[in-house]
């Protein structure tokens, strides 16, 4: 997608959170009996403790809590059932030995928890949350894998009633199913089922060397789709997720009478090159632009895209949010840099003018006028006019992430839409 890379004043200066590595063998970070806080090793010499997480909380009888897939640390005691838990950690180092002061540590660990229940701490009401009232569907939120026809494992989150309308979220590039969180909250809350995937080689999905194409995109979704047995859908695209909406409601979802409707929100389709068919679209040289970026520096770009054009914060008086850009960072580095290198080719060169003639589902198109990354006249303008019953609405001054910076405006009309 191509980009106004903005000057070093309109950057926003963040520096990236480090990712561990996966090569590293560690034990899990040590986590306090009393508060739950998780405390890491001031430096490499303090060293790991013997998965106090599972000391304390296997003895009090509750769950050993799983790391968390985005920071890729996991617990490599030999003793420790987090490694089996965890499907991300499947590509198994050889566990560490653990020393005497290791399993000392473990077992007051243990002790402490056990001790624990019959304790009494002055602080203790002053430190308990206040008990917050259920979401709604929260007793229905799942995350989890599905492996399509090729091998590859695709990381899904299914949250809601389960007999409830699915609403089905297509991330762009080169971000993940996270990008929908202000969508899939809202929509969980007004009672439907939400689906969002990572696409391959993105997120947590299975960092994969081929197929990172608008066809096995597409195909993915439909493994979805077929494995969670979704009927009357709605599915929802942002940018190249647009792409693989389109692509997917043609191919398969369509001729499968798995879709009511479809939204196209700032996405690719038709064409975003510009060849002798297409005199709008964009040269080449920008996407070369964008493939060597990602050869070159992919962290220090996915920094420049996110604090400057993406979501506007290169425009006179936006207010920049750091979390944001943080946050579309932590995404894009979770992703495989040959998905991202490859799947520029997949955003911009794929001619989808068939896909859209072929969609007759009510489909729904969403664009902001000042989208930087997308043009609106290279894409929404023409792609409205090739659907066969497709609306089109036009945001003026919204950027190409409009769905985070005005999701309060965005959310009730995709709303207003499922709904009609």
């Amino acid at each position: 997608m191509p980009v106004v890379k903005p000057s070093p004043a309109d950057r926003t200066g963040l520096a990236p959170t480090r990712r561990a590595s996966s090569s590293i063998r560690t034990h899990a970070p040590a986590r306090s009996a009393v508060s739950g806080e998780v405390r890491l090793p001031a430096s490499p010499k303090e060293g790991w403790p013997a998965c106090p997480i599972r000391g304390v909380r296997a003895a009090s009888g509750a769950a050993h809590d799983a790391p968390d897939a985005g920071l890729d640390v996991r617990c490599r005691t030999p003793t420790c059932s987090a490694k089996d838990i965890h499907p991300m950690s499947r590509d198994r180092t050889e566990p560490l030995l653990p020393s005497r002061r290791d399993l000392l540590q473990a077992a007051v660990a243990a002790a402490a928890a056990v001790a624990l229940p019959s304790l009494s701490f002055p602080f203790a009401a002053q430190a308990a949350p206040a008990a917050q009232p259920p979401m709604k569907g929260a007793d229905s939120m799942i995350s989890s894998y599905v492996q399509t026809k090729d091998g590859v494992q695709i990381f899904y989150k299914d949250w809601g009633p389960k007999d409830a309308q699915p609403i089905v979220f297509h991330h762009g590039w080169p971000l993940s199913s996270d990008d929908w969180d202000a969508q899939m909250l809202f929509f969980v809350q007004h009672g439907y089922r939400v689906v969002a995937h990572d696409r391959r080689g993105h997120g947590r999905s299975s960092q994969v060397s081929d197929g990172h194409d608008m066809d096995h995109y597409a195909a993915d979704a439909s493994a979805v789709a077929e494995h969670l047995n979704l009927r009357n859908a709605v599915h929802i695209g942002h940018s190249t997720g647009g792409g693989e909406v389109a692509r997917y409601v043609a191919k398969f979802g369509q001729p499968q009478g798995r879709v009511a409707k479809a939204v196209l929100v700032s996405a690719v389709p038709p064409l975003m090159l510009k060849t002798d068919a297409n005199p709008e679209g964009l040269p080449r040289e920008v996407f070369d632009g964008f493939r060597k970026n990602v050869a070159d520096n992919r962290a220090q770009f996915f920094l420049d895209v996110a604090a400057g054009p993406f979501y506007g914060f290169n425009r006179k008086d936006a207010k920049a949010m750091p979390g944001v850009v943080q946050n579309w960072w932590r995404q894009g580095m979770m992703g495989s840099a040959k998905a991202h290198y490859d799947g520029i080719k997949a955003f911009s060169e794929t001619d989808q003018t068939e896909d859209l003639k072929t969609i007759t589902v009510p489909t729904l198109v969403l664009h902001g006028d000042d989208d930087q990354i997308v043009p609106i006249a290279d894409s929404a303008l023409k792609s409205s006019k090739l659907l066969k019953n497709g609306t089109l609405k036009v945001y003026k001054g919204y950027p190409h992430g409009m769905l985070t910076t005005h999701a309060e405006v965005i959310n009730p009309d995709l709303l207003a839409f499922v709904k009609s």
